[in-house]
């Protein structure tokens, strides 16, 4: 279908004294739910674009679409379905045009059809952008613009934004004054990134709440949600900061808040390549990130972990020791795999720190009103760093007066920008939507921090070197369940036609059954509940049959005969058990009809190694069962919207 305030980028860059690269180990742009690309140069924006599209596919993908800035006008093509599907429409033979925005979707308002698909213009047809986010305020000028006579035909709140941007452009006819009325008027969250045939030589980006990265080439510019769809043509780059906007033309970039005030940024330097975010020869992005987590939670104690001295090396927390030293209470923040993780952060801070800890949804913190004081330390826990409801629970937190810390991936993301200090796990990319090695670096990096505060308080140096060398062999410990995989995947092969599954573990085990069930939940749609195991006695053991498994994770810990009692009690009920346990435990052979053994670690360590099996687990059912692992219904990287 038809339809000099910052800086300036320039063929100088490379003398320029002020805008020296800075480098990030690991860094990757912070999600958004839906994925963005935006090209303008000397090169063929539609293939380019459609490219980049497919390595942002796991950001959303509902529909997709491609608006390029052709001679005669827009070009825009979009459909329901995958990237693949609008590829094969693209008329790519016709298309000459060196500018274009382009968008792979995660629906939020409206279905994923090809009319709510992306790209949206304006009524005149010469106006098209693509948005990431939620316009709260878009009934109402919905509303407003229907009055004037504008029309509609998608169901979502971006064309709204897109009718009211050329609304403005009739009045202002200035596509940079059209887009900053535009924003200031609407309320939400966006990244956004547009194009006009009113301008052939103009591609502007915006965020709010919803990351941006404009990555610089030789005379070219590309600009997406994601840096996975720009490592591949440059390493610089810079970030937009929330309210700025970038009006970026073939000869320069130019920055301002949506306040037209001038700003000043950095450019950064991508310090990973290509091949850490192909599949490397496996079947699954998943998979690959399953099997790289004996180097990733290597990675995230390296350089910190001193054994000898039985502590901890974290610099990124160094303006902030006195406040940690001088915490009352610990307050972990996070969702879905994040909230996971910091439950189990609990129990290691608390045995080790002797520090209250209490463990919070971010997605709820905030509307209760918590009772937060200056004594508190609130530490978010986000791969992202760009997790909305997160970055809304710390920012209240902040508000209360406590210290704010971050456990992140995502150098340069908005969560690590927005705390007082931080750790980063550097886990490197991850595509697979349902999280895995972020998870378990996740928990080395909490790991790390409650031997930190222990030595800081009542842990010998004796104790210390115990917890930092089991910390130091559970990446070999990780490689050996790996190098075993095959036994989970006889098991799953066994049980992958169930249409429910308990996960159940005591103490600190408990939080990785919730995990284990989250994870068969999100890629087998399987129909999966974690529970503390003496709580199935109290409700849930009434659905237990034969046709319904019970996954136990039954160390040999304090708690083992307590958990053996919980297995007793559902073999009574006609359950089938499947027991994940350490080496040389041959009694829970007579309980369960399947077993899976791990290393034996520390008891407070344990939860690390049995992740392993129960995400092989879920991955291998998933295979068996025919779902898209990669991909799962309904589900995206990141969620950067309420």
């Amino acid at each position: 279908m038809r339809s000099k305030d910052f800086f300036q980028i320039i063929k100088k860059i490379g003398n320029s004294t002020s805008l020296r690269p800075i480098k990030f180990k690991n860094i990757l742009i912070g999600r958004a739910m839906c994925g963005i690309v935006g090209y303008i140069g000397a090169k063929s924006a539609a293939g380019l674009i459609v490219n980049g599209l497919k390595r942002l596919e796991y950001r959303g993908y509902d529909s997709a679409g491609v608006v390029t800035v052709e001679d005669d006008g827009l070009y825009v093509e979009k459909c329901e379905g995958k990237v693949a599907e609008l590829d094969r429409r693209v008329k790519y033979g016709e298309l000459r045009a060196t500018l274009g925005v382009g968008h792979t979707r995660w629906a939020t308002h409206g279905a994923p059809t090809d009319a709510n698909a992306h790209p949206h213009t304006d009524n005149s047809g010469a106006i098209a952008i693509v948005h990431n986010g939620i316009i709260e305020n878009h009934a109402a000028i919905k509303s407003k613009l229907s009055e004037k006579g504008y029309i509609f035909r998608s169901e979502t709140d971006s064309e709204v934004l897109a009718v009211l941007i050329g609304c403005h452009y009739e009045r202002l006819r200035n596509l940079e004054e059209a887009a900053r009325a535009a924003l200031s008027e609407i309320e939400g969250t966006f990244g956004l990134a547009m194009v006009s045939s009113h301008d052939r030589d103009i591609l502007i980006v915006a965020r709010r709440g919803s990351p941006i990265v404009i990555g610089m080439g030789e005379g070219e510019y590309i600009a997406a949600s994601d840096a996975s769809a720009i490592i591949q043509h440059t390493r610089q780059v810079i970030y937009l900061e929330d309210n700025e906007m970038a009006v970026i033309r073939r000869g320069g970039c130019l920055t301002k808040t949506i306040q037209n005030v001038a700003t000043k940024g950095k450019i950064h330097e991508l310090d990973y390549d290509v091949e850490s975010i192909e599949k490397g020869g496996f079947a699954h992005f998943m998979l690959k990130e399953i099997y790289e987590q004996p180097t990733s939670f290597r990675d995230a104690m390296r350089g910190r972990l001193m054994v000898e001295d039985g502590n901890v090396k974290l610099g990124g927390l160094r303006l902030v020791e006195d406040k940690i030293r001088n915490a009352k209470r610990l307050i972990l923040l996070g969702c879905g795999t994040a909230w996971h993780a910091g439950l189990a952060g609990e129990y290691m801070l608390e045995r080790l720190a002797k520090i209250p800890v209490e463990v919070e949804y971010a997605s709820e913190f905030r509307y209760r009103n918590p009772i937060i004081s200056a004594d508190d330390v609130v530490i978010a826990i986000s791969q992202s760093g760009e997790t909305a409801d997160t970055l809304a629970a710390l920012r209240e937190a902040k508000l209360k007066g406590a210290t704010i810390l971050g456990v992140v991936n995502v150098v340069g993301s908005t969560i690590a920008r927005s705390t007082d200090a931080g750790v980063y796990i550097h886990a490197g990319p991850e595509i697979g939507v349902a999280s895995t090695k972020a998870f378990t670096s996740q928990l080395a990096a909490l790991a790390l921090l409650a031997l930190y505060l222990g030595r800081m308080h009542s842990l010998s140096q004796l104790e210390g070197s115990m917890i930092a060398e089991a910390l130091r062999t559970i990446p070999e410990k990780i490689q050996f369940i790996l190098d075993h995989a095959e036994s989970v995947r006889s098991i799953a092969q066994e049980y992958a036609k169930a249409d429910n599954f308990f996960f159940l573990g005591r103490g600190a085990n408990f939080p990785v059954a919730l995990e284990g069930a989250l994870k068969l939940k999100e890629i087998s749609y399987i129909n999966a509940q974690g529970y503390p195991a003496a709580e199935m006695k109290h409700g849930p053991i009434a659905l237990i049959d034969d046709k319904t498994p019970a996954l136990f994770i039954v160390p040999k810990d304090e708690l083992y005969e307590k958990t053996l009692s919980n297995i007793e009690e559902v073999r009574a009920r006609g359950g089938r058990i499947i027991a994940i346990a350490g080496e040389g435990d041959t009694h829970i052979q007579k309980l369960a009809e399947s077993v899976i053994y791990i290393p034996n670690t520390l008891p407070i360590l344990q939860p690390i190694l049995a992740t392993i099996p129960l995400q092989l687990l879920a991955y291998y059912i998933a295979v068996e069962r025919g779902t898209n692992v990669d991909m799962p219904r309904n589900l995206a990287k990141s969620v950067t919207v309420e």
